[in-house]
């Protein structure tokens, strides 16, 4: 049994750098024509050269996920052009961070433009032309703070948590024409986002106690369930938040496995 995604036309957006970068190449890898939308254009520039270096399929264009104007009429192109669009993957975001009293409001409304407005303007616009082909894939990134937030991301946290309610009602809408939306929490995966990487190592001992696989996620991790629920084989899963986070908080406290495991053998899982 394999992925086949041969010839599927894929938009991602925030697709220049970090995890979008990621799953971007990951597409192009297995067939896909990616298209792929992020805000900056020189990472786009040499996210292009890279295609070009491997033979692949695709195009790059500069957007802005906050303006609907312009996401229609890409989306529109895109689909005039390619004749179908099949996957729709929402990676663009920003973080916010700050305690409520301390928190800006321009911060909190920007922070709920891209990652909500930005996901709604893409799914708005990409809607008609996978309903008139009948099928297609939507797939939303989430975080894991939907499940647990942390504090001092209540933008953050609030926004990706509109993220996954505005993705199950999606799913309920689109399924008559055989479309499936489902959304996806990756957990600790270090981005310039986040700066896990560049913690002291106190600091990262502290978070990877947190995880039932003692070690970073990567953000392959995330591109290869991408790639599934892009594909056929899931094409009865809908309306669902998908956990990436390597078990974290699975159990109360997952370090206790480790302090358990004869000092003599290596857990699997202690292999990145």
């Amino acid at each position: 049994m394999l992925i086949d995604l041969e010839r599927k036309v894929v938009v991602v957006t925030g697709a220049a750098r970090g995890i979008g970068l990621e799953i971007t190449e990951t597409f192009a890898r297995e067939g896909a024509t990616v298209i792929a939308l992020d805000i900056t254009e020189a990472d786009l520039d040499a996210l292009g050269d890279v295609f070009e270096e491997n033979g692949w399929s695709g195009e790059q264009s500069v957007c802005d996920v906050r303006d609907f104007a312009v996401v229609k009429t890409l989306i529109d192109d895109v689909a005039t052009r390619h004749g179908r669009i099949d996957v729709l993957i929402n990676n663009a975001g920003i973080n916010a961070v700050g305690l409520v009293d301390d928190l800006d409001v321009d911060l909190w409304d920007r922070c709920f433009e891209v990652n909500t407005r930005g996901t709604f303007n893409t799914c708005k616009a990409v809607s008609p032309h996978m309903k008139r082909q009948g099928a297609g894939r939507i797939l939303n990134a989430a975080s894991f703070a939907v499940l647990i937030p942390s504090v001092g991301a209540s933008a953050y946290a609030a926004s990706k948590a509109a993220v996954v309610q505005f993705t199950r009602t999606l799913a309920g809408e689109l399924g008559p024409w055989g479309i499936t939306a489902n959304s996806y929490a990756p957990g600790m995966i270090p981005t310039s986002i986040n700066g896990f990487a560049e913690m002291n190592e106190i600091e990262q001992a502290e978070r990877l106690d947190m995880l039932s696989l003692r070690r970073w996620g990567r953000a392959a991790d995330v591109a290869h369930l991408l790639c599934f629920l892009a594909s056929d084989l899931a094409s009865y899963i809908t309306g669902t938040l998908i956990d990436v986070s390597g078990g974290k908080f699975a159990t109360q406290e997952p370090r206790k496995a480790y302090a358990t495991i004869d000092q003599g053998a290596q857990p699997r899982t202690a292999v990145a």
